[in-house]
């Protein structure tokens, strides 16, 4: 096992799957996840037959602990808000606000979506994977992402309305 490759792939991927398990787990309490992501790595490299991307291997694995960390929860706690990395321009008080309800309507949007669907809006919507790469994740074929990911921006279109309103 090559440790500074691991090392290399944590560096150029650990933000983007900081972020995919922000909005996988509607929680920004991941440090840990994106630890364990790299831990399971080094242990299984072994495994990686380099058929897919490191990157999209990672998202794999990281799917699969936000998965089992989720079926060890028993409520979720939507009082904490997703952590975003902020631009770097200067704006408003108001108009941060604004971002921020923003922000919070789109997420609670996602996790009224169901499980096929909020996976392809968060690989494909928000990590901006390609269709192949979230087809390799998700183990389906392109065309099933495609599909899924078409419907699934018809469902969060709805659901974005109904958190409007109910707010």
């Amino acid at each position: 096992m090559d440790e500074e490759l691991i090392t290399d792939w944590f560096d150029a991927y650990s933000d983007d799957i900081y972020r995919f398990l922000v909005y996988y787990t509607s929680t920004s309490d991941v440090e840990d996840l994106v630890q364990e992501v790299f831990i399971k790595a080094i242990d299984r490299y072994d495994s990686f037959k380099g058929d897919s991307s490191p990157k999209t291997w990672l998202f794999s694995i990281a799917r699969n602990l936000a998965i089992d960390e989720a079926r060890k929860q028993t409520r979720q706690d939507w009082r904490k808000l997703i952590k975003t990395y902020e631009h770097k321009i200067d704006i408003s008080p108001e108009d941060k606000h604004l971002l921020t309800e923003k922000k919070l309507e789109l997420h609670k949007a996602i996790t009224k979506l169901k499980q096929d669907y909020r996976d392809v809006v968060i690989l494909r919507g928000i990590e901006e994977l390609s269709v192949t790469e979230t087809a390799n994740i998700l183990k389906w074929s392109d065309s099933k992402v495609r599909v899924t990911f078409h419907r699934a921006l018809k469902a969060l279109k709805l659901q974005v309305k109904e958190v409007y309103y109910e707010s």
